[in-house]
């Protein structure tokens, strides 16, 4: 074979993309080699001073250019497709599917800390260190800087399921959800001190991520009592070192970026089936009982917060790097526990029919409830009542 030309083991893979629609030229495979995200041939030795020579192509080697194929467009930063390359790894084939292989990992690490880096979060976490220790007209600054960081990208929370639906079938209005303003007492006490923010203050950022049930009058009474040294004392240190998300995502070993994978897409499969308790899914006990889990830890405005059913490669990034921290993980593990102790999520009581029978329950409330919607609609919105029209 002439020197440069097509291997036929690299022409072999082309073809093999070929008849899956997916369009790859030689010269591709070649690069994405050099930049280390492509597997080389396995190649045998023929002997001394005769070369080598490929005898079967690797499936990893097709699969892991069929994967960057689907997710690396032209224009597009590779560090994005191979996001979406590690979370499609983590998902479980499908009966008869070939299971998409681990991109490189040191490969991935880097790609998270380029998305952390430019984060909303990692610039907040900056402005804030970079107040730490000076005077009061930063302090000012630091205020300034991040409610307009914040007021640039507002963000507002999922109003907690069960009341979503309570208000669906009392033909009330939906309540909203928390909107996160005390984020910014937050960003000060990193920067700033827990004691120069003041516990009042904190207690209204705590008390909107909902934590552990406490409402922020519980807040404000246990950081108080922390404040007077009459409670246990707070370890503010640990919450400035925990707000630092890119530190832990460049110490983390491979084994801990697989776990937090694994811990984020278990608890998005759990956090969907707790939130589409708001759209009349049939309340089951095994559902009811992982949903009293989420409960106890008061941890829903949280997992609103970081997880996404559908996320983009940078909230994907965010999700992992906050799945790095024990809370996250111990949730996940209290709920599969939940799930090994009673895994008929969807089995009705006295319906022999399964899933099958709760998919036909939950479709029949759906229409009944579309049905009340439209007649609510016609009554709002049609011709005025002839009494009215006489006053």
């Amino acid at each position: 074979m002439a020197r440069g030309a097509p291997s036929p083991a690299d022409l072999q893979v082309v073809r093999e993309l070929a008849a899956r629609d997916l369009v790859v030229t030689v010269s591709q495979l070649e690069s994405w080699r050099r930049t280390g995200l492509l597997p080389r041939h396995r190649r045998r030795g023929l002997g001394r001073g005769r070369g080598s020579v490929v005898d079967v192509i690797d499936p990893v080697v097709v699969e892991s250019a069929a994967v960057l194929a689907r997710h690396l467009r032209q224009g597009r930063d590779r560090r994005l497709a191979l996001l979406e390359w590690f979370a499609e790894a983590g998902v479980a084939a499908q009966p008869g599917a070939v299971q998409v292989p681990e991109p490189p990992l040191a490969a991935v690490r880097e790609a998270l800390v380029w998305v952390l880096r430019g984060s909303m979060s990692h610039r907040l976490y900056e402005v804030a260190r970079g107040a730490a220790g000076a005077g009061e007209e930063a302090a000012d600054a630091l205020y300034e800087v991040a409610g307009r960081l914040l007021a640039a990208q507002p963000y507002r929370g999922a109003a907690n399921p069960a009341l979503v639906r309570a208000a669906l079938e009392a033909d009330e209005d939906v309540p909203d959800g928390p909107d996160f303003k005390g984020m910014v007492h937050l960003v000060a006490a990193i920067g700033l001190g827990a004691q120069e923010v003041g516990a009042d203050a904190l207690a209204e950022a705590f008390a909107d991520f909902d934590l552990f049930g406490l409402t922020g009058e519980d807040w404000a009474q246990m950081l108080g009592a922390a404040e007077r040294g009459e409670g246990p004392p707070v370890d503010w240190g640990l919450f400035q070192q925990r707000a630092d998300m890119l530190g832990p995502v460049q110490q983390a070993g491979n084994e801990e970026l697989l776990r937090a994978r694994t811990v984020l897409l278990g608890l998005r499969w759990f956090y969907g089936l707790y939130a589409m308790h708001a759209l009349f899914m049939p309340d089951t006990p095994a559902l009811a009982a992982f949903r009293a889990r989420i409960d106890e830890w008061g941890m829903f405005a949280l997992l609103d917060h970081v997880i996404s059913l559908s996320p983009s490669p940078r909230h994907f990034a965010q999700g992992l790097a906050m799945c790095l921290e024990p809370l996250f993980d111990g949730l996940y593990e209290t709920l599969m526990e939940q799930l090994a102790a009673d895994p008929a999520l969807f089995q009705l009581p006295g319906d022999e029919s399964g899933a099958a029978g709760f998919m036909e329950t939950w479709t029949r409330a759906l229409r009944e409830q579309t049905t009340r919607a439209q007649e609510r609609a016609e009554v709002t919105d049609g011709p005025p009542c002839p009494s009215s029209t006489l006053r």
